[in-house]
């Protein structure tokens, strides 16, 4: 029997790679929505290449509850969550409440609401399963060591790679004179533009690291990150022993998503494997005072509550102004470690609240705009 699976942001740069891996399996994968933000055109494309899926364009009038509507009637078996940023939340929580699969690429979905999502998926008796490279290869790693009987204790820590974007060699100086253009110009992922942004800064990993702590259920202190520009290893998990063990695949998204609409089998892949004939690898350790947004991503894991989702809402007003040429680059810190400066200990186990304190955020982070 095929699977059904809902494809949302499909016109984006996830939504395009799941679509390349369900079109060379269509005897085990029917596709049954497809959504995009405001891609009318290649919408109306993508709905000639999949005439029995569901297309919803986000940002038609009623464009959400249309979204979260399509979701509960189509009744997909996996949902591969590809929209950028908050808007993000509420599709996914619509997918698990249709009893859905969720492969998750929208980490804002477990760092706004990860206790709210896993709760609810558990009820569900449905399946979240990482796109993110990262998060990925370590779901994969403890599942083979889960498989192997080893206790998810005796791993110590959680080391999640980063290519260090194209600030990488840098200097702050640097830094602070670099445009839009250079942002955007990723030396090894082909990514759309907030999570570009993202990377440059490294909020990425800083919402990875947040994302990682609720995830697999391990303390802040337990989630490392290091430089690897080459992003061939895409994570790693140290146990109690000291070894290390890491997955190693090509720098391709294709490769997580392919093993989340499978999962939990494990089934031959067409994408081209990495070569050991020409392969450099190197490591190094992420400048602090170049990306503070990773130590206020640790502070936000720590505390935890709503500190995660003010993080997010922070981060993603200013990327958004960046992107806008009002603030400069160096302006995005700035602006998320004053929002987190605010209490945000409330709890965070219903979605009303945790919409209320994400509007909050935002609006204290535009309150500091030109």
């Amino acid at each position: 029997m095929k699977k059904h699976i809902a494809v949302l942001g499909a016109t984006g740069s996830i939504g395009k790679s799941s679509l390349d891996i369900i079109s060379r399996d269509p005897e085990n994968f029917e596709v049954v929505l497809l959504t995009s933000r405001s891609s009318r055109g290649k919408l109306e494309e993508l709905s000639k290449q999949f005439p029995t899926a569901v297309c919803v364009l986000a940002d038609d009038p009623n464009g959400k509850e249309k979204l979260l509507t399509a979701i509960a009637e189509t009744k997909p078996d996996i949902t591969i969550n590809g929209i950028s940023g908050a808007a993000g939340l509420e599709p996914s929580l619509a997918a698990i409440q249709a009893g859905s699969h969720l492969a998750l690429a929208n980490k804002e979905t477990i760092v706004m609401a990860g206790d709210l999502a896993i709760r609810s998926a558990k009820e569900k008796n449905v399946n979240i399963i990482p796109v993110d490279s990262e998060h990925s290869a370590i779901f994969h790693l403890l599942r083979f060591f889960a498989e192997q009987d080893r206790k998810s204790e005796n791993v110590s820590e959680i080391i999640l790679t980063a290519s260090g974007g194209p600030f990488r060699n840098l200097s702050l100086k640097d830094m602070e004179k670099v445009t839009v253009k250079d942002a955007l110009a990723h030396p090894t992922w082909n990514m759309g533009q907030k999570i570009t942004i993202d990377s440059a800064s490294m909020a990425n990993k800083g919402l990875e690291i947040i994302e990682a702590c609720v995830f697999f259920n391990m303390p802040s202190e337990k989630i490392k990150v290091v430089i690897h520009p080459q992003s061939i290893v895409h994570s790693m998990i140290r146990l109690c022993n000291g070894v290390i063990y890491a997955q190693l695949s090509k720098p391709d998204m294709r490769h997580p998503i392919h093993d989340a609409i499978y999962y939990p089998v494990t089934t031959k892949s067409t994408l081209e494997p990495i070569s050991f004939d020409s392969l450099t690898l190197e490591f190094s350790k992420p400048d602090p005072d170049k990306f503070p947004m990773l130590k206020y991503a640790w502070e936000a894991a720590r505390r935890g509550a709503l500190y995660p989702c003010a993080y997010n809402a922070a981060n993603e007003t200013a990327v958004t102004a960046f992107l806008e040429q009002k603030i400069g680059f160096l302006d995005i810190p700035k602006i998320t470690e004053h929002v987190l400066q605010a209490d945000w200990s409330a709890s965070s186990l219903d979605l009303e609240t945790v919409l209320r304190a994400d509007a909050d955020a935002r609006r204290r982070a535009k309150s500091l705009l030109p």
